[in-house]
């Protein structure tokens, strides 16, 4: 690359550049990005802090990049990895420790030590009882039909509850655990040095507390680890996403305008909750205040507020949604049947979904098109307009959650007209996709 990770980082903060363009420094490629701190860019990125006696990790990046991580740490040093940090157990920060493992039994060495906070386990085991959901979920977020959930995982050989001091070589790094996108991640700071890892606390674009086919979030103790993070007086902020963001000022910056984003959506939803208001009424009506919204690093492209909006509501309230139709409802092909024969037919249905998406209302197109196809499911007509609404909506969206949604919606309904599968209609629809989760 012509330029450093730091000045594509520097470009970034001032609006000169996108984000994405640090999807073009391959992950073998490491760069110094803070005293003594490699960064191997990837889907997750990798840190490689070198201590005196051998090299830690924080983070360990995806199994798609594990070996690339291993070959590009190796061309720096023939130290050992004495230990690795898990900032949290999504499966983009710890599939890399493999090759180290391999490594050293080769040699008649120690493993490294992996780190991580004790809710890690616990995710992993979760993640071993769900394994067909995970595929279902992530191939439809991520819109790669090709993934395959892991059987297996590389255990923490230390689990820690509330802090954890790794003092090692000529380095002390202490752990956190702070709540937030998961319930499980840590934190890592190197006061010496004055170098955060926010681990995903911090990602450079609005904050994933919202994601609707996921566990629950915490928006309230996200923003609080934020705040904290923000009065350390860190003068690298080292993401596991996004760029590295430098100078304590910048750090200071995004990381409270992050804390009152998350702030501003919880105390706008609690309002309308205590209002007497419903959750509808809430992802409608909540708004994040426009000189935030226009931050470079409080962009919605992976998750959005109103997603956030109901994670927040399922964490207070119960799953019933304010309309009494909801509490025992009918099953949704009978409700679709009864309203398409009121309506003069599917098919009817299904034109006036087409209609509604060319005059721009793409949120109402969308119940009548999905309502077409419950009330007939094998019609080839229906599922055209629906397919015609969902790729317009996946096409018009920004997050990754929300088009991954749509876009598998507009699959399924190709795969009905065309003879195919939805995976391989997925595949066509798809295109760049992430590598990993």
């Amino acid at each position: 690359m012509t330029r450093s990770i730091l000045d594509l980082a520097d470009e970034v903060w001032n609006g000169r550049t996108h984000l994405n363009d640090i999807r073009d420094y391959p992950v073998d490629q490491l760069e110094e990005v803070a005293p003594g701190v490699m960064m191997a860019p990837g889907f997750g990125h990798a840190f490689v802090i070198d201590h005196g006696d051998g090299v830690a990790l924080f983070d360990t990046g995806p199994r798609e990049t594990a070996k690339a991580l291993n070959e590009g740490v190796r061309r720096l040093t023939d130290k050992p990895l004495t230990h690795a940090v898990y900032s949290h157990g999504h499966l983009d920060h710890v599939f890399g420790v493999g090759p180290f493992d391999e490594e050293a039994d080769a040699g008649g060495q120690a493993r490294p030590i992996v780190i991580a906070h004790e809710n890690v386990a616990r995710r992993f085991e979760r993640y071993d009882r769900s394994k067909g959901f995970n595929t279902t979920i992530n191939k439809r977020q991520f819109r790669n039909p090709d993934l395959v959930w892991p059987a297996a995982y590389r255990m923490p050989d230390i689990a820690y509850v509330d802090v954890h001091t790794l003092s090692v070589g000529d380095l002390v790094i202490q752990l956190k655990h702070c709540k937030g996108e998961t319930d499980d991640h840590t934190v890592g700071w190197i006061p010496e040095r004055k170098i955060l890892f926010p681990g995903d606390l911090f990602l450079g674009v609005a904050p994933n507390a919202g994601n609707p086919q996921k566990v629950q979030r915490f928006a309230e103790e996200w923003a609080a680890a934020l705040r904290w993070m923000a009065g350390l007086g860190a003068e690298y902020m080292l993401g596991s996403h996004g760029v590295p963001v430098v100078g304590e000022e910048r750090i200071r910056t995004a990381l409270t305008d992050t804390a009152q984003y998350l702030e501003t959506i919880v105390e706008q939803t609690l309002a309308i909750m205590n209002a007497g208001g419903t959750v509808l009424e809430a992802i409608h009506d909540v708004e994040v205040p426009a000189e935030l919204a226009q931050k470079w690093y409080l962009q919605p492209v992976y998750d959005e507020p109103e997603f956030i909006v109901r994670n927040i509501w399922r964490r207070y309230a119960g799953w019933y949604d304010g309309d009494p139709a909801h509490l025992k409802p009918a099953r949704s092909e009978e409700l679709a049947a009864e309203i398409a024969a009121l309506a003069g037919g599917p098919d009817v249905l299904a034109g006036r979904s087409e209609a509604l998406a060319e005059q721009g209302d793409l949120r109402l197109a969308g119940h009548l098109a999905q309502l077409a196809v419950q009330a007939a499911p094998d019609d080839p007509r229906v599922h055209a307009a629906r397919e015609t609404v969902y790729a317009a909506k996946a096409k018009a969206e920004r997050s990754t959650m929300a088009k991954g949604i749509y876009a598998w919606a507009a699959a399924e309904s190709r795969a009905v007209t065309t003879g195919g599968d939805t995976l391989s209609q997925l595949s066509t629809l798809a295109g760049r996709r992430p590598v990993s989760l």
